[in-house]
Protein backbone atom coordinates (compact mmCIF):
# COMPACT_ATOMS: atom_id res chain seq x y z
CA UNK A 1 0.00 0.00 0.00
CA UNK A 2 1.15 3.04 -1.03
CA UNK A 3 -0.69 6.71 -0.66
CA UNK A 4 0.53 9.94 -1.06
CA UNK A 5 -1.77 13.38 -0.19
CA UNK A 6 -1.27 16.74 -1.43
CA UNK A 7 -2.90 19.69 -2.15
CA UNK A 8 -2.81 21.26 1.79
CA UNK A 9 -1.74 24.29 2.58
CA UNK A 10 -3.21 27.98 4.89
CA UNK A 11 -6.39 29.19 3.91
CA UNK A 12 -8.44 32.11 5.58
CA UNK A 13 -11.70 30.53 7.15
CA UNK A 14 -14.43 30.17 3.74
CA UNK A 15 -11.95 29.41 1.76
CA UNK A 16 -11.67 26.25 -0.16
CA UNK A 17 -8.99 23.16 -0.81
CA UNK A 18 -9.01 20.60 -2.77
CA UNK A 19 -7.00 17.54 -1.46
CA UNK A 20 -5.48 14.50 -3.47
CA UNK A 21 -4.58 11.30 -2.61
CA UNK A 22 -2.52 9.23 -5.69
CA UNK A 23 -2.86 5.55 -4.32
CA UNK A 24 -1.26 1.92 -5.49
CA UNK A 25 -0.80 -1.30 -4.05
CA UNK A 26 -4.16 -2.77 -4.11
CA UNK A 27 -7.04 -3.00 -6.14
CA UNK A 28 -8.50 0.94 -5.65
CA UNK A 29 -11.47 0.27 -8.34
CA UNK A 30 -12.73 -2.30 -6.01
CA UNK A 31 -11.98 -0.12 -2.83
CA UNK A 32 -13.85 1.96 -0.10
CA UNK A 33 -11.55 5.14 0.59
CA UNK A 34 -11.84 7.60 3.21
CA UNK A 35 -9.96 11.02 4.35
CA UNK A 36 -8.91 11.37 8.04
CA UNK A 37 -7.69 14.15 10.04
CA UNK A 38 -5.56 14.83 12.90
CA UNK A 39 -5.28 17.60 14.80
CA UNK A 40 -2.69 18.82 17.21
CA UNK A 41 -3.14 16.54 20.29
CA UNK A 42 -6.31 15.11 18.96
CA UNK A 43 -6.84 11.36 17.54
CA UNK A 44 -7.37 10.13 14.31
CA UNK A 45 -10.82 10.40 12.79
CA UNK A 46 -12.54 10.00 9.80
CA UNK A 47 -13.56 12.69 7.63
CA UNK A 48 -15.40 11.08 4.47
CA UNK A 49 -15.53 7.74 2.60
CA UNK A 50 -16.54 6.46 -0.86
CA UNK A 51 -17.17 3.12 -1.54
CA UNK A 52 -15.81 3.59 -5.32
CA UNK A 53 -18.14 0.66 -6.14
CA UNK A 54 -21.42 1.90 -5.92
CA UNK A 55 -20.26 5.58 -5.38
CA UNK A 56 -21.64 5.80 -1.78
CA UNK A 57 -20.30 8.46 0.50
CA UNK A 58 -20.33 9.01 3.88
CA UNK A 59 -19.24 12.51 6.13
CA UNK A 60 -18.99 13.26 9.69
CA UNK A 61 -21.36 15.39 10.43
CA UNK A 62 -19.51 18.79 11.18
CA UNK A 63 -18.32 18.69 7.49
CA UNK A 64 -21.12 17.03 5.69
CA UNK A 65 -22.27 19.81 2.96
CA UNK A 66 -18.90 21.13 2.92
CA UNK A 67 -16.70 18.91 2.08
CA UNK A 68 -17.33 16.32 -1.36
CA UNK A 69 -15.04 12.89 -1.50
CA UNK A 70 -14.62 11.66 -5.12
CA UNK A 71 -12.53 9.57 -7.16
CA UNK A 72 -10.97 9.14 -10.19
CA UNK A 73 -10.29 5.42 -11.05
CA UNK A 74 -8.06 6.01 -14.53
CA UNK A 75 -5.34 8.03 -12.23
CA UNK A 76 -5.86 5.98 -8.82
CA UNK A 77 -7.16 9.09 -7.54
CA UNK A 78 -8.94 10.01 -4.12
CA UNK A 79 -9.95 14.20 -3.58
CA UNK A 80 -11.43 15.90 -0.71
CA UNK A 81 -12.97 19.15 -2.02
CA UNK A 82 -13.22 21.44 0.98
CA UNK A 83 -15.42 24.66 0.82
CA UNK A 84 -16.14 26.87 3.70
CA UNK A 85 -13.74 25.64 5.59
CA UNK A 86 -13.31 26.68 9.07
CA UNK A 87 -10.61 26.99 12.14
CA UNK A 88 -11.52 23.84 13.36
CA UNK A 89 -10.49 22.27 10.03
CA UNK A 90 -7.02 22.79 10.65
CA UNK A 91 -5.46 19.45 10.75
CA UNK A 92 -3.00 17.07 9.03
CA UNK A 93 -5.06 15.32 6.30
CA UNK A 94 -4.90 11.63 5.53
CA UNK A 95 -6.41 9.38 3.03
CA UNK A 96 -6.49 5.34 3.49
CA UNK A 97 -8.43 2.16 2.67
CA UNK A 98 -9.44 1.42 5.81
CA UNK A 99 -8.98 -2.13 5.25
CA UNK A 100 -5.61 -1.15 6.32
CA UNK A 101 -5.61 1.32 8.18
CA UNK A 102 -4.57 -0.76 10.98
CA UNK A 103 -1.03 -1.24 9.64
CA UNK A 104 1.01 1.53 10.55
CA UNK A 105 2.69 1.29 7.27
CA UNK A 106 0.07 1.96 5.17
CA UNK A 107 -0.09 5.41 6.26
CA UNK A 108 1.53 8.65 3.95
CA UNK A 109 3.20 11.48 5.09
CA UNK A 110 -0.80 13.48 4.77
CA UNK A 111 -1.05 17.18 4.01
CA UNK A 112 -1.60 20.19 6.06
CA UNK A 113 -3.82 21.68 6.52
CA UNK A 114 -4.37 25.21 8.39
CA UNK A 115 -6.87 27.22 8.45
CA UNK A 116 -6.51 31.02 9.80
CA UNK A 117 -6.80 34.59 9.57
Amino acid sequence: VHLVESGGGLVQPGGSLKLSCAASGFAFSSSTMAWYRQAPGKGREVVASLNIVNGRTDYKDSVRGRFTISADNAKNTVYLQMNNLKPADTAVYFCNNPRYISRSDSWGQGTQVTVSS
